[in-house]
């Protein structure tokens, strides 16, 4: 789908900048993330990132008001010209926003619980998902640059495989009840929704570039 845009509007420079923009929102996404497990894990005291974290999320919300205006002004200048390729540029714009949202909630979940994490069936898989997830932002960031199809498929199967193993996490924290610390199963629930919901939004930016528009925000025998 990328790759189309980027053929039928090569002189397009509105269009061009609205590209970079959702490039832009992704590596401030993947920064935040970051982040955000630095402090949720003690790595980062939250008082030296979370003026900064707050701010990287407002530069997302503009660069995502950034992209509606480029998109409108593109289809006012060039009526019925791409419009379901403009519209999915504004739904994962959409997304990348919602990123830089549950990025916040992280961060937040790592300000109000600090008691540590001390089971390891749920702390070693939300680690691994964690870093799974940095290597899932750099593969859709790469996608969106260069609308690289590789990328993308890459990314949507690691999506896929941590939304089954965030379901199961919270499955198994039910089965686990009344046999784990209170304020822990909630940091590790919270967790587990939280990083399904990135995944889940990474996802829909890469199935936009493999140009399967009629998918977005759906996912196969699954909800999001």
């Amino acid at each position: 789908m990328f790759r189309q845009l980027y053929t039928a509007l090569v002189s397009e420079n509105t269009v061009n900048r609205a590209f970079e923009n959702l490039t832009d929102m992704l590596e401030h996404g993947c920064w935040m993330f970051e982040q955000a497990n630095d402090v949720l894990h003690g790595r980062t005291p939250s008082d030296q990132v979370g003026d900064s974290l707050y701010e990287r999320d407002q530069a997302i919300n503009a660069l995502e008001r950034s992209i509606r205006r480029k998109v409108l002004r593109h289809l006012t200048v060039n009526p019925g010209y791409d419009v379901a390729i403009c519209l999915a540029l504004m739904s994962v714009a959409k997304d990348a926003e919602r990123i830089g949202d549950y990025c916040k909630s992280v961060f937040e979940v790592g300000c109000l619980y600090t008691e540590g994490f001390h089971v390891e069936k749920y702390q070693k898989p939300l680690d691994e998902m964690a870093e799974q997830m940095l290597v899932m932002f750099s593969a859709v960031i790469e996608a969106t640059r260069n609308s690289d199809e590789g990328h993308a498929g890459k990314a949507l199967m690691q999506a896929a495989e941590m939304r089954r193993r965030c379901d199961e996490i919270i499955r198994e924290l039910f089965r686990d009840e009344g046999q784990i610390e209170f304020h822990e199963a909630v940091a590790y629930s919270l967790l587990a929704r939280h990083y399904k919901r990135v995944a889940g939004h990474l996802a829909n930016i890469a199935t936009a570039v493999l140009g399967r528009l009629e998918d977005l925000d759906f996912y196969p025998g699954k909800d999001a």
